[in-house]
């Protein structure tokens, strides 16, 4: 797919994304204000500095717009905001980890120093450590659903994506594989626990707050477990086709540290093969919902075929 064919077809979800990013990155610069709450008795300046930087650094809040273009299929999208800004926190603190030194060991994120080297190593694991609680924090307020139920619902949906047996699970079997060989099936399963859990919790979530039926819960799952993989193959592809100026990030990296990818294991052709089977898919699990459903079909091309 040519790159003027692309950005034409992107123009009208390009600017979606930047209409919520505007939204979730003003409420998100009010969730972390230095005024503390109601059982906090102080919120270091230093600390909210790192937290700050951590989260309004820039980034597509594609998690976010997926929550609330999946709520947006039953209700008013607007309605997930806190929801949205509770899982980029979330997100936040997963990529000020990543890049630390005992980890990816990076020093720029979206094309800025990383926290650990704007600030320190010891207030970035802080302030990653904040983040996380913070995404609790909100997703079990009131301001993010009235229902006690469905809040519940959110928060142990939450846990179950983002710990053990999710994203922090998947980060480990990912630190695993750099010495070891896995197999493609291997590499399916801890990109689905480290990239895809957060993805289709997205999803998940908007189908929880919308009073989805069980049968469009099934539809929303899977399409987040295919845009999570999608996300996954895409980013490897870039990690060996673009450079660090497109990607505001280190690329190549997992070739030097010879991880199994599978790209490395069936090349970029044969990946690009399987994002555009993916990209059908999706498609077609959305087809219940009509044209309700148009711009989670662009999200899902977008996933697949950005260029960065």
């Amino acid at each position: 797919m040519a790159s003027s064919s692309v950005s034409d077809e992107f123009a009208p979800l390009q600017k979606a994304l930047g209409t919520c990013a505007k939204k979730v990155n003003g409420r998100l610069a009010d969730l972390l204000s230095d005024v503390p709450l109601e059982g906090e008795a102080l919120r270091p300046p230093r600390l909210m500095a790192a937290m700050r930087h951590g989260v309004l650094n820039g980034g597509k809040r594609l998690r976010p717009f997926l929550l609330m273009q999946t709520l947006a299929l039953f209700d008013d999208a607007d309605r997930g905001l806190d929801a949205a800004c509770a899982l980029e926190c979330l997100h936040s603190y997963s990529l000020v980890h990543d890049d630390l030194p005992a980890m990816d060991d990076d020093d720029l994120r979206r094309g800025q120093p990383t926290v650990h080297k704007a600030f320190d190593e010891a207030l970035a694991i802080l302030a990653g450590d904040g983040l996380l609680t913070l995404a609790f924090d909100i997703m079990a307020r009131e301001s993010t659903c009235v229902d006690a139920s469905v809040r519940a619902q959110l928060v142990l949906r939450l846990a179950r994506a983002a710990g053990l047996g999710g994203m922090v699970g998947g980060q480990v079997l990912d630190i695993e594989a750099e010495t070891a060989r896995p197999s493609e099936a291997e590499i399916r399963r801890l990109q689905a626990m480290k990239t895809g859990a957060l993805l289709r919790f997205a999803c998940k979530a908007g189908a929880v707050l919308g009073c989805a039926t069980p049968q469009e819960h099934h539809a929303l799952s899977r399409y987040g477990e295919i845009v999570g993989l999608a996300f996954q193959l895409a980013d490897d592809v870039l990690d060996v086709t673009a450079d660090a100026a497109t990607m505001g990030k280190a690329t190549g990296k997992d070739a030097q540290q010879g991880k199994g990818t599978l790209v490395s294991l069936h090349g970029v052709d044969a990946v690009r093969a399987v994002l555009d089977d993916l990209v059908a898919e999706a498609e077609a699990v959305l087809v219940p919902f009509g044209e309700r459903s148009a711009m989670l079909v662009a999200t899902a091309r977008y996933i697949a075929y950005r260029s960065h």
